[in-house]
């Protein structure tokens, strides 16, 4: 009976630390080698009016569904098509109008290899992505991509590591270089993730989350000071939003300014609205990011800002609560 080998912790972290550093190496020697064929795949893919169907089988195959889905959130159609089920009926997905991105470190896996003729007579465009320049798949391939590296992190040189860390920076490579050539923009890539962060911060405008209509705690300059607080306790919002008969906002009363009344020992009988609220309220418009509202409340140190079109015409507040519930702080 063979016994089991005893865990050596050193021998754990070098053999790691290896691994790493072969990888890191790998991705350094690729770098040098991208020249007149990058190119060519980089504008293959742009003139493309269809979408790049990515190909591959086993651990490479892992690595393009990656690849698609770094293509696709970043400004170029992609999708994923399996090899072995290709050549079963799933090659009616790609079309004439294609660009085809195979990877195969070896360029012999049989289940692509069974296809390209296909897809040579087809007529799309076959990116091969190898570390294999002589391979079949190079050979049926328009345009090749050298993914070669010197050696597998494996110590026993054999599980694919550095070559799909390899193929992984090469299609990240192909991604930001597709990304920066379309000019693709910040807001762009937010309108593809419009859950994630940057796209609340990029898509969530004031309108969305600013409180209207009836919500919206208004009073008049000559309203005494009594209805002024009702108002405020009634719509809790923390403000009072004082407006003219044609419902311009001519100044707003805060509970931080109560506050501030009390704290004097004003007198507070028979004062109206026109007498205690801050005649320069900040606003925004309704069109404004929500994330510029949130920027004004931190420069300004407030919670609330009123919504204002361009006559300046009350339309709605938004408040710092208001913007961390939709996450855009």
């Amino acid at each position: 009976m063979t016994q089991a080998p005893v865990f050596d912790p050193s021998r754990a972290v070098d053999v790691a630390r290896k691994a790493l550093m072969i990888e890191s190496k790998a991705l350094l020697d690729l770098a040098p080698r991208l020249g007149e064929e990058f190119s060519r795949a980089v504008q293959a893919m742009l003139n493309c009016k269809g979408r790049v169907a990515v190909m591959g089988m086993g651990k490479s195959g892992h690595v393009g569904r990656k690849i698609v889905a770094t293509l696709a959130s970043t400004g170029t159609p992609a999708l994923f098509v399996h090899p072995a089920e290709a050549s079963h009926g799933d090659l009616g997905m790609v079309a004439p109008n294609d660009v085809v991105l195979a990877l195969s470190n070896s360029g012999e896996s049989d289940e692509l290899n069974v296809v390209l003729p296909v897809l040579k007579r087809l007529g799309v465009t076959i990116v091969a992505m190898t570390g294999k320049a002589d391979s079949s798949l190079a050979r049926h391939a328009n345009i090749v991509l050298d993914s070669a590296v010197a050696e597998e992190a494996c110590p026993l040189n054999l599980a694919p590591t550095a070559s799909t860390t390899a193929q992984m920076a090469l299609g990240d490579a192909l991604a930001v270089a597709l990304l920066d050539a379309r000019g693709f923009k910040a807001e762009d890539f937010a309108r593809s993730h419009p859950g994630g962060a940057l796209g609340r911060k990029l898509l969530t405008h004031v309108r969305d989350l600013m409180r209207a209509g009836a919500d919206l705690p208004r009073v008049a300059p000559d309203t005494q000071f009594t209805d002024l607080m009702r108002e405020m306790s009634a719509k809790a919002l923390g403000v009072a939003i004082m407006v003219d008969a044609d419902d311009r906002v001519q100044g707003i009363f805060t509970d931080g300014d109560l506050r501030r009344l009390v704290e004097r020992g004003q007198d507070l009988r028979g004062l109206t609205a026109g007498d205690v609220s801050s005649k320069k309220p900040r606003t925004v418009s309704a069109d404004a990011l929500a994330v510029d509202a949130a920027d004004l409340m931190e420069a300004a140190r407030i919670t609330v800002v009123l919504v204002v079109d361009a006559e300046q015409r009350l339309q709605g507040a938004i408040t710092i609560n208001d913007l961390m519930r939709a996450k855009v702080i």
